[in-house]
């Protein structure tokens, strides 16, 4: 199942929830973050082990080439993991756009001579077209760029009033891990 179509639930409860005269558009997001220590780490190996703070599980990590400045980590140091993730909709007019996929990556990296870290994020934007509203039942069906249809539920029909056939639906999926290293006792 493709990310977007997993979401396209929760997009419409929240797009009925919208109360705007104006077309329906919303987000929600959420982060998770683990906070765990070095607990030993190979650095001609390059694998790290970890005991999260909170738990007491272990991982065991391999430092592929592009972590810069392994060479900085420390038995003790804390590292902070954060992972979000998001999702955005708006509903526009179809002369406003053309159904599509638009993704992009950025990548950031932590400088030489810095503890190692960085994020790395990923967005994908889907443009659907509204195909059909049936109001009795509540829902509306989206066909995405490549043909396909989801038909979702509304939990508040009185939105489906303010969109169309024909309108288009940008939909709006973000993800970003970051990872941060700080020196034992900071």
């Amino acid at each position: 199942m493709s990310t977007y179509r997993k979401f396209l639930p929760a997009l419409f409860l929240a797009l009925s929830a919208c109360a705007a005269v104006q077309k329906p558009s919303g987000h929600m997001d959420n982060t998770v973050e683990a906070d765990a220590t070095v607990v030993a780490i190979n650095k001609s190996s390059r694998v790290v082990t970890l005991e999260a703070d909170e738990g007491g599980d272990w991982w065991v990590i391999e430092a592929g080439p592009e972590v810069r400045n392994l060479d900085q980590v420390e038995v003790g140091d804390k590292v902070t993991v954060s992972y979000t993730e998001a999702l955005a909709w708006q509903v526009k007019k179809a002369s406003q756009g053309a159904p599509g996929v638009v993704t992009s990556t950025d990548v950031e990296r932590a400088q030489p001579g810095q503890k190692p870290g960085g994020t790395v994020g990923r967005e994908v934007t889907v443009t659907t077209t509204i195909t059909a509203i049936d109001l009795p039942n509540g829902t509306v069906t989206l066909t995405g760029p490549r043909g396909n249809s989801q038909t979702v539920k509304a939990a508040d029909i009185s939105n489906l009033r303010k969109v169309q056939v024909g309108d288009l639906v940008d939909i709006t999926y973000r993800e970003a891990v970051a990872v941060a290293v700080k020196p034992a006792g900071k």
